[in-house]
């Protein structure tokens, strides 16, 4: 089992007391559920991290869209002019 720490927490009471009874249904704990939704939500960041990282590493690379980097059309002919 991991080391815990306590924390104190400001919550509204109507929030609190919904979440006693949703806790007592599902036979565990609001310490057990804000840790599994914290757990969840670290998670999620670090996939969004991560996709992030690869995007921006694609991105400094470039794409190859066939051209071998030379322009085949010009600026008035794109715009028919």
């Amino acid at each position: 089992m991991s080391e815990k720490q306590n924390i104190t927490l400001a919550l509204p009471k109507r929030l609190i007391r919904r979440m006693k009874v949703v806790a007592a249904e599902r036979d565990t704990s609001i310490s057990a559920i804000l840790a599994r939704l914290l757990e969840e939500f670290l998670h999620r960041e670090d996939e969004y991290d991560r996709a992030m990282r690869e995007e921006l590493t694609r991105m400094k690379k470039g794409y190859d869209l066939g051209t071998n980097a030379a322009r085949s059309w010009t600026r008035d002919a794109l715009h028919d002019r």
